[in-house]
This record gives C-alpha cells, sequence and structure tokens, in this order.
C-alpha cells in the first residue's frame, strides 16, 4: 500500500521494542588513555548471526559505560558503511565495544486513512498538474516568464507525485529502491527550488514594476532560471549519493535513512528554501499592500484580494510542508492529516489559481471548447451526407435494375 507523505518527514521505528544483537560484541582497545575522537576512524567488519529480514533495520553502535557500573549501546560517531545479508562494516571515532544490533520495524503503524487520503489527493493532484503544463505549453496568451516557471513546478512536482504513488514501496531488490530514493530526492528538491524560483520572481516583478522596466525581470531570470532550478538539486543529490549511497533506501520504503542525520540531505534544503520564500512572500504582499493603498480602489476589496492571493501562493509555493517538521509529540498525528491533505492537493491549487482562475486561460479553453464541438458538428453533418448520398446511390442502382424488366 503507499504510505502517507508525512513519512517522508518521519521516522517510524517501532517504539518500545528493544533491538537485537546482530553479532558477536568487538572490544578494542589501545595502551594510550585518549582513544575518544580520533584522527581517522577504525574499521570494523562484523558477521551476523542471522539474517536480517526485509523490514528490519541494521545500526552500528558500542557499548557507552553509565554510572553504577551500568550502560546502553549507543550511535554516536559510528555510522554503517555497508551492509550485506552476512556481514556489516562499520566505523567509529572512537574505540571501546563494539556490535552490530537489528531492531524491528513497526508494519501496524502505517495509518490506512492517511494512505487512503494520499492516494485519492496524489491522484487527484497528478489530473490537475497534467491538464496545468498542458495548459501552459498550448496556451499562446500567457506564455512569458511566469508561465514558464509554472510549466517547470508542474512537471517537476507531477514526476515525483507519479513515481511516490508507483514505486515508494518497491522495497525489493535493493539497488532499485535506492535508485527510487534518488530519483525522488532530486525530484522533490527541484520541485521545492522551482517554488522558490517562483517566490523570487513574484518578488522582483512586484518591485520591478515601480522601479525599472518589467522586461530586465524577464531577462534577469532567464539568465539563471533553469541551471538554479535542475541544477542545484543535482549538486546536492550528487553529493549525497557520494557520501552515503547505501543511506538511500529503507527496509519500509524507497526514501532517506533518517539515521545519522541523512535525511536533512533533504530536510536542510527544503527548511532553507521555505526561509526564504516565505521572506519572499512577506515582502510581497507589504509592497502589494502599500502599493494598492496609492490606488482608488476599494480597500476591502484590496484586502480580500490580497488575503486570498497570499494564501493561494503559501500552498502552491510549499509553505505548508512546515507541517511535516513538526510531525513530534501529541500533535504528531494531528499534523501527519494537514501535512497529508493540504500538500497531497498542491497540484489542485496550482491549476485553480493559475488556469481556471485566470481570464486569459478561460478564454482559450471557451476557443478550444467551441473548436471542439465545431468539428464534431461537422464531422456528424459529413456523416449524415455520406450516408443520404449512398441510400440515393442504392435507391438509384435499384431502379436501373428494375427499368429493363418492366419493359420485358
Amino acid at each position: 500500500s503507499t504510505p502517507g507523505m508525512g513519512k517522508l518527514l518521519a521516522e517510524d521505528l517501532r517504539p518500545g521494542v528493544s533491538p537485537v544483537l546482530l553479532s558477536d560484541v568487538v572490544s578494542a582497545f589501545l595502551s594510550n588513555n585518549n582513544t575518544q575522537n580520533l584522527s581517522s576512524p577504525v574499521t570494523f567488519i562484523f558477521q551476523h548471526v542471522m539474517t536480517p529480514g526485509p523490514r528490519e533495520e541494521v545500526f552500528c553502535v558500542f557499548w557507552e559505560h553509565g554510572q553504577n557500573g551500568s550502560g546502553y549501546w549507543s550511535t554516536k560517531g559510528c555510522w554503517i558503511v555497508g551492509t550485506r545479508d552476512a556481514s556489516t562494516t562499520c566505523q567509529c571515532t572512537h574505540l571501546s565495544s563494539f556490535a552490530v544490533l537489528m531492531a524491528p520495524y513497526d508494519l501496524q503503524e502505517e495509518d490506512p486513512a492517511l494512505a487512503v487520503i494520499t492516494y485519492l489527493g496524489l491522484s487527484l493532484s497528478l489530473l490537475c498538474l497534467l491538464l496545468a503544463a498542458l495548459t501552459f505549453l498550448l496556451c499562446k496568451a500567457i506564455q512569458n516568464t511566469s508561465t514558464s516557471l509554472h510549466l517547470q513546478l508542474s512537471l517537476c512536482l507531477f514526476l515525483a507525485h507519479l513515481l511516490f504513488l508507483t514505486a515508494i514501496d518497491r522495497t525489493e531488490p535493493k539497488v532499485l529502491c535506492a535508485i527510487i530514493a534518488g530519483a525522488l530526492h532530486y525530484l522533490y528538491l527541484a520541485s521545492f527550488t522551482w517554488m522558490l524560483l517562483e517566490g523570487l520572481h513574484l518578488f522582483l516583478t512586484a518591485r520591478n514594476l515601480t522601479v525599472v522596466n518589467y522586461s530586465s525581470v524577464s531577462r534577469f531570470m532567464k539568465k539563471f532560471v533553469f541551471p538554479v532550478g535542475y541544477g542545484v538539486p543535482a549538486v546536492i543529490v550528487a553529493i549525497s549519493a557520494a557520501s552515503g549511497p547505501h543511506l538511500y533506501g529503507t527496509p519500509t520504503r524507497c526514501w532517506l535513512h533518517s539515521k545519522t542525520g541523512f535525511i536533512w540531505a533533504f530536510l536542510g534544503p527544503v527548511c532553507a528554501i521555505f526561509s526564504v520564500t516565505f521572506c519572499l512572500m512577506t515582502l510581497w504582499i507589504l509592497k502589494s499592500k502599500l502599493s494598492s493603498l496609492n490606488n482608488d480602489v476599494s480597500t476591502f476589496q484590496n484586502t480580500r484580494m490580497l488575503t486570498f492571493k497570499a494564501t493561494a501562493q503559501l500552498f502552491i509555493l510549499g509553505c505548508t510542508w512546515c507541517l511535516g517538521i513538526l510531525q513530534v509529540g501529541p500533535a504528531a498525528r494531528a499534523m501527519a492529516y494537514l501535512f497529508t491533505i493540504i500538500n497531497s492537493l498542491q497540484g489542485v491549487f496550482i491549476f485553480l489559481v493559475y488556469c481556471v482562475l485566470s481570464q486569459q486561460v478561460r478564454e482559450q479553453y471557451r476557443k478550444w471548447l467551441k473548436a471542439v464541438k465545431k468539428t464534431k458538428a461537422e464531422s456528424e453533418k459529413y456523416t449524415l451526407s455520406s450516408r443520404a448520398t449512398s441510400e440515393t446511390f442504392k435507391d438509384s442502382v435499384v431502379r436501373s435494375r428494375i427499368a429493363p424488366r418492366a419493359l420485358h
């Protein structure tokens, strides 16, 4: 089944279930008392005493001594270099007693309601994103820099959501799962980058309408928009894949591991983009508000329209993804539902705001609809005409056959 979108930003190791030893315990010591923060990490290869299952996670750990002779297993300063069915390779920056632990995942934690909401919401979003992309491509009346940004955002979100729906739970084989995780990482980062460029374009447009020529915005955006929109996510994913290729793909889904902080290869850029986008949105709202005060238009009408536009842009530019980061504590379930409902419908918001609510696009839709009706009417007319001609021809043939017989 398709997991909820909230799982992109949350980990789901089973709470209260103790990990089990997957290897023998290995102790490493030196005569030198300074065995902490080694300049070069120490590499260990552990042989498994059993084969990990497909829904079980593996950890490199060491024994942390506590007070009164107590202690516990800790992952601090240790990480996995690679793992197979029979062995795991670990590296640690200190010396102690080491082992490999195995912890099962909770298969019952997946909320079926969230899975259904995700499936329905993303399916509707895919349809709306496809319609929006076709509109941006075919509607000549709205071709400009802004439309180009909308198109790239729609394409990235469409591919990301499609891959999420169809492949995020294909955890076998592991290599394919890692490729899917990397592709999702890239597509969602690219989507966020285009959201940032959308926000930047909004701000520059509002600013340049009163400062310099609007065309300067288009020239400025065209120079760097595609290298940034597709290049920056590619660099981030390339660095992440080079530093931890084994951290792409988990036992439950084809996504990034949250252990050792690897999930921040996604969360870090997302938080940075969200912060910048939110600042740009705030400046855009203030600029629009100040500009509207100089016009002889109803203040109430301006405020209502500005509020609607600002709210719509918050949804479209991904600001609501911050709800996913807030899936902690007592409010985790509520945040998961809000995150899933709102963000799975992001494509719907894009289609409504940029297509349905655009007067130029609606006029183009009417022209296309009239053209379709006209073509259909002409086709029906041609069909009726062909039938009439065929029947006339048949009648003439029959009469020509009857006439000679009448003469005899």
